[in-house]
């Protein structure tokens, strides 16, 4: 069971009282009335399905009823933040990839170590050699 904090109440719950909503940060057309069908259709039903860190918008539905924002790694399920809505997210996928990288650079790189002998060449058996090795 995963826990996910709500920036409102400000306490971990479990994740069955909330509900997914959608992707974060979708901005409604100005006039949907003057822009074209196709456009319209792409508002409505088109979406990012990145596989890494996505932002998400979630509703408390068993807590306070308010809908939040989560960064969520698609890839692990592990979330990252929650923040209120109207806020902008600390954790984006730059900043995440920079992480790593940053992680990258700290640990030392492992190297192979070279055998200090030569691995002996298998020869190869004859018919005649197998035929002596089987009486």
């Amino acid at each position: 069971m995963h826990h996910i904090y709500c920036p409102y109440c400000e306490e971990m719950r479990e994740e069955e009282e909330y509900s997914y909503t959608g992707e974060a940060h979708i901005e409604r057309p100005k006039d949907p009335a003057s822009i074209a069908d196709e456009a319209w259709g792409d508002y409505l039903f088109f979406r990012a399905n990145p596989r890494g860190i996505h932002h998400e918008m979630w509703y408390h539905a068993a807590g306070c009823r308010r809908y939040f924002n989560a960064t969520r790694d698609t890839h692990s399920y592990q979330i990252h933040e929650t923040y209120k809505m109207g806020e902008l997210p600390a954790v984006t996928a730059p900043t995440k990839a920079a992480l790593v990288a940053d992680k990258a650079k700290a640990t030392p790189a492992k190297t192979k170590a070279k055998p200090k002998t030569k691995a002996k060449a298998k020869a190869k058996v004859t018919p005649e050699e197998q035929q002596g090795d089987a009486s």
